[in-house]
């Protein structure tokens, strides 16, 4: 369905005397075109985004091999289970809900509404930052491997990454039109998790020996460990489930179930093998970002950090869209994508919002403590909190009470993980800034 054609209006959804009426609310972008197989890409390229380079040193090394490998496996688990409470609340109500803010107004109110908008909106700004930190990163890696001067700082190498997203942005109008993209974002996926894998395996090889201890005090270790509870979470999940969802033709619910059962199945195994490999091969010592632990071949190392750089920019822009969505609906961006006035407005809206997002990267450009306070600011709440809850709300007269019991207990529990996760983000941005000054060069 095209934008156009998304106005508030209704439609059949079912067979034979199942047949209800859907109603759809207005969008500048387009809803029901995508198979649930590119909707399954869509959530891959998320869970195995340049971000997995850095699981190993900010999920391993504060966890251990036995809180790492059990706390992977129940973050899977959890999520799909929480992903899933929003994926069938879809169509709750008799209208389909394409964004997560319309879902929570649906079910609470107008105040929730705000709400649910503000923690999305700071989620998926701290996750965009985080990619052009990395896209920085990897570029900087690059240089470093020719050339040794110094002259150019990471904030310089952030400012152009950011500059590489803004165009990107710009070409590609919605979620549904990255088409081809995905397959470009799978195979850039696969050339720096095999070549992490397959260096890391090399040097693990090689070193007889290697510390998995937990390094710290016992303070230290408890904030470190509760950091990387928060990392878990942010490893799995978007924090925007409606958004993708409003692509998926109909069956929406069945197709995003299939999705979802492909993303935490298929999906997760990549993820899995370059976290637990690059931690084997370095133990406590493994980088934040895997790519400068590992030895090799310049040109290889080289080819691994440029894949990492163009899959952040397309991770960025699935994570951005929607944002973008909200911009171009709310000033009614209509008609061919790529008109003057359309591309016009791109630039300023779109440009304007990667910018600001540049600028902060550049300014704290401390990956690791923006995947913990992510995780724990926002995703907590939008993906464990808000599912349970809502979920006990839309289906309360059909939970027996058990069934109640269970999503309070979840409630209640990643609340207090979501509060613990925050004081311990916020006291390694505290050290973190103590250690580097801002526009720092790390």
């Amino acid at each position: 369905m095209t934008a156009t054609e998304a106005k508030n209006r209704k439609i059949n959804v079912g067979d034979g005397d199942d047949v209800v009426d859907i109603e759809i609310p207005d969008t500048a972008h387009q809803i029901s075109s995508d198979s649930w197989f590119q909707v399954a890409f869509v959530l891959t390229t998320g869970i195995n985004s340049a971000y997995v380079l850095g699981y190993s040193g900010t999920i391993m090394v504060p966890l251990g091999w036995i809180g790492g490998v059990v706390g992977l496996i129940l973050a899977t688990a959890i999520s799909l289970y929480a992903n899933t409470l929003i994926a069938k609340l879809h169509e709750f109500g008799g209208r389909r809900h394409i964004r997560y803010r319309d879902l929570a107004g649906f079910i609470y109110g107008r105040k929730a509404y705000h709400l649910t908008w503000g923690l999305q909106y700071v989620n998926l700004f701290m996750i965009n930052c985080g990619f052009i930190i990395l896209a920085g990163s990897a570029l900087k890696a690059v240089y470093v491997l020719f050339r040794d001067d110094h002259t150019m700082k990471l904030p310089h190498f952030i400012a152009i990454a950011g500059l590489i997203c803004a165009i990107f942005a710009i070409g590609i109008p919605h979620l549904s039109a990255l088409g081809v993209w995905l397959a470009v974002s799978t195979f850039l996926s696969l050339i720096y998790i095999v070549v992490a894998i397959v260096l890391s395996v090399r040097d693990g090889v090689k070193t007889p020996s290697r510390d998995y201890e937990i390094q710290g005090s016992s303070l230290s270790k408890l904030f470190t460990i509760t950091g990387a509870a928060a990392n878990l979470v942010f490893a799995f999940n978007t924090g925007m489930l409606p958004e993708i969802q409003a692509t998926v033709r109909q069956p929406v619910v069945k197709n995003m179930m299939k999705a979802l059962y492909f993303q935490f199945t298929a999906g997760v195994l990549p993820m899995y093998a370059v976290t637990f490999i690059g931690y084997w091969a370095y133990g406590s010592s493994t980088s934040t970002y895997l790519l400068n632990s590992v030895n090799g071949p310049l040109w290889v190392k080289a080819l691994a950090n440029i894949s990492a750089i163009l899959q952040s920019v397309i991770s960025l822009h699935i994570f951005a869209s929607p944002t973008y969505e909200y911009m171009d609906t709310k000033f009614g961006i209509k008609g061919n994508p790529f008109a003057i006035k359309n591309l016009l407005f791109r630039i300023m809206a779109r440009g304007g919002y990667i910018a600001v997002s540049t600028l902060i990267s550049a300014l704290l450009p401390f990956l690791g403590d923006f995947m913990s306070l992510t995780g724990a600011v926002s995703t907590f709440p939008l993906t464990f909190i808000l599912a349970n809850h809502m979920y006990y709300k839309a289906k309360n007269n059909k939970l027996n009470a058990m069934q109640k019991l269970w999503h309070w207990l979840n409630v209640v529990f990643f609340s207090l993980m979501s509060v613990a996760a925050a004081i311990a983000a916020v006291r390694l941005i505290a050290v973190d800034s103590k250690n580097f000054h801002v526009f720092a060069d790390l």
